[in-house]
Parts: C-alpha cells; structure tokens; sequence
C-alpha cells in the first residue's frame, strides 16, 4: 500500500468536506436572513385588516 497516495487522498478528501460544511453553513445563514426580513416585511403591513376578507359580488 502507498502511504504516500493515502495520504494525498485523505487530505482531499478532508478538504472536500470542509468545503462543503462551508458551503452549507453559508446557505443557512443566508436562510435565516431572508426569513428574517420576511418576517419583518410581514408584520410592516400598511394596514392590519388588509387582505384578511374579500368581497365579492356577482
């Protein structure tokens, strides 16, 4: 067996994952801002009954 070779290959593979954690780390901190600022866009309604009832008449 090549230590060498294994070596090589168990830092890739190291890195590989470290990148992905970080990767995944950045796509739920972005989440959580959206939803944040969602969250707020929500409670900011102009009015509190908007859109709450709709009349309709035929």
């Amino acid at each position: 067996m090549d230590v060498a070779a294994l070596s090589i290959a168990m830092g890739q593979a190291s890195l590989k994952q470290a990148a992905g954690l970080q990767v995944m780390s950045i796509a739920k901190n972005t989440a959580e801002v959206l939803a944040q600022n969602m969250a707020q866009m929500l409670q900011q309604s102009p009015h509190p009954d908007l859109g709450k009832t709709l009349d309709i008449q035929v």
